[in-house]
C-alpha cells in the first residue's frame, strides 16, 4: 500500500502555517511531514519576530520537552545489552535515592513523612512513577517550592548544578507519592540521565552521540550549539501573557544553549533540526533500524512507545488534561504514556490510537504514527507562556490528518 499525503491536503497544511505566521503571532516556523518516503518539509517566516534571517529547513531549535521521547532510546540502549533490568532498585547507581521517605500527603510539611514502601526501581524511572516530579496542581506546597529553590528543573533564571549536585539536592527531599504509585511530570527524564551516565561510566551526552546520534546521523542534535553553528538558532520568546509583547526569554548569542550546560537536561535540554528527529521517528516505525543497521530492538521500541500505566497511575494526569486546558491551553488528551513519550490510547481528537511522540514548551510538537506510517514534527521557537504555539501546533495537526488520503 502506498503511504501518501494528498495534494490539496498538503496544500490546506502550508495555508495554516503560514496563516499563523502572518497573523504576527508567530514569528517563524519548520515544520516536516513524512509517510515512507513522502516527506514534505516548510520553513516559513523569520528568525526573530522583527524579521532577521528567514527560517530553513536546516534551522536549530530547543527542543525542550520533546527532548524525553529521544533521550529515553539510551535507557533502551542499556536494557538491550542487559546492563540495566526494569525491576532492578536503582541504589547501587543512585546511592542519594535510596532508604526513602514519603510526604503523608501532597501539601505536608517536609518532615511530615513515613517510609517508602520498597526502593525505586529502573521502571519507576522510565514510566515517570518513581515519587518526584513536576505537579501544576500543587503550586506553592512545600515540596513544589523545594523542587524550584533548589533548583532542580530547567527554565528558572538559575541554570541546574552539575548532576553530581543536582542528585545531592534530590536525595534530601521526600517522595511526593510512594515508589510506583503515581505519574509525575519530567523529573524523571533529568533523572534517566545521570543514571545512563553512572552505569555506562561516560557522559550522558557523550553515550548518546556514540550510540544514537551518529548511527543515526543526528549530526545537529546535541545539548548545545557550537559557536561556528549559533547563526542557525533562533531566538526563544516567552511574551507577555498580559500585553502579547514579545519577550526574549534565551537568545543565541551568549545564551544557555552556547556552550555546554552543567547539566545535560533528558527532559528538556537537546537542540535539534527537523531532519535529525525525523531520522529518529522514523527509526521508532521501523521497529527500530535505521538504513538497515538496528539501532534498538523491535521489543525496546515496543515497550516505549506502547502504555506502560494503569488507570490509577495516569488519574492526576487525565484529570488534569480535563480540567485544566486555560491552563494548558488545551495541550491535549492522549490517555497513555510509555517511557518518555505520551501514547494515545483512546480518540480524543483527529489523531488515532496509538500515536506516540510529545510536545514542548518551546513551541514544538513531535509525533509519529505508526497505523498511518506517519511522522510530523513542528518546531517554533516560542514559549507557552501564551496560548498561540499550541493553537499552531492543534491547528497543524489536525490539518496534517486531512492531508492523509490513501
Amino acid at each position: 500500500m502506498s503511504h501518501r499525503f494528498s495534494a490539496a491536503g498538503l496544500r490546506r497544511v502550508r495555508e495554516v502555517l503560514v496563516r499563523h505566521v502572518e497573523s504576527g503571532r508567530i514569528p517563524g516556523v519548520v515544520a516536516l511531514v513524512g509517510r515512507g518516503e513522502d516527506t514534505h518539509v516548510e520553513a516559513i517566516g523569520t528568525m526573530r519576530h522583527d524579521g532577521g534571517a528567514p527560517m530553513r529547513r536546516d534551522t536549530i531549535f530547543r527542543m525542550a520537552s520533546t527532548s524525553k521521547p529521544v533521550t529515553v532510546a539510551a535507557a533502551m540502549v542499556l536494557l538491550d545489552e542487559c546492563r540495566l533490568r526494569l525491576d532492578d532498585p536503582v541504589d547501587a547507581w543512585l546511592p542519594e535515592l535510596a532508604d526513602r521517605r514519603v510526604l503523608t500527603r501532597i501539601d505536608a510539611p517536609l518532615d511530615d513523612t513515613v517510609p517508602a514502601r520498597r526502593p525505586i526501581t529502573v521502571r519507576d524511572v522510565l514510566t515517570s512513577t518513581f515519587g518526584l516530579g513536576m505537579d501544576f496542581t500543587s503550586l506553592g506546597t512545600p515540596i513544589m517550592n523545594a523542587i524550584f529553590e533548589g533548583g532542580l528543573t530547567p527554565n528558572l533564571p538559575e541554570p541546574m548544578p552539575e548532576p553530581d549536585e543536582w542528585m545531592r539536592r534530590l536525595g534530601e527531599l521526600p517522595l511526593m507519592h510512594q515508589p510506583g504509585e503515581r505519574w509525575q511530570y519530567h523529573i524523571s527524564s533529568d533523572l534517566l540521565g545521570v543514571l545512563v551516565a553512572r552505569v555506562t561510566g561516560r557522559p550522558f551526552e557523550t553515550f548518546l552521540r556514540e550510540r544514537l546520534f551518529a548511527p543515526l546521523g543526528m549530526a545537529d542534535t546535541g545539548f548545545h550549539v557550537p559557536a561556528g553553528e549559533i547563526d542557525r538558532l533562533p531566538a526563544l520568546y516567552a511574551p507577555d501573557p498580559g500585553t502579547g509583547e514579545f519577550l526574549v526569554w534565551d537568545e543565541p548569542e551568549g545564551g544557555r544553549w552556547s556552550r555546554p550546560p552543567a547539566f545535560p537536561s533528558g527532559g528538556g535540554g537537546l537542540v535539534s533540526t527537523v531532519d535529525d528527529y525525523h531520522a529518529y521517528f522514523r527509526m521508532l516505525l521501523n521497529g527500530g533500524v535505521h538504513q538497515g543497521e538496528r539501532i534498538l530492538s523491535r521489543p525496546a521500541v515496543e515497550l516505549m512507545t506502547t502504555n506502560r500505566l494503569t488507570a490509577e497511575q495516569t488519574a492526576a494526569r487525565d484529570r488534569m488534561a480535563r480540567e485544566a486546558v486555560h491552563i494548558s491551553f488545551g495541550q491535549g488528551q492522549h490517555g497513555g504514556w510509555g517511557f518518555g513519550m505520551a501514547v494515545r490510547t483512546y480518540r480524543g481528537d483527529y489523531a488515532p490510537v496509538g500515536q506516540f511522540g510529545w510536545d514542548g514548551g518551546s513551541g514544538c510538537s513531535t509525533y509519529a504514527d505508526p497505523g498511518n506510517q506517519l511522522v510530523g514534527i513542528l518546531l517554533t521557537q516560542l514559549g507557552a507562556s501564551v496560548p498561540n504555539a499550541m493553537h499552531l501546533m492543534h491547528d497543524f495537526w489536525n490539518t496534517l490528518y486531512q492531508a492523509i488520503d490513501d
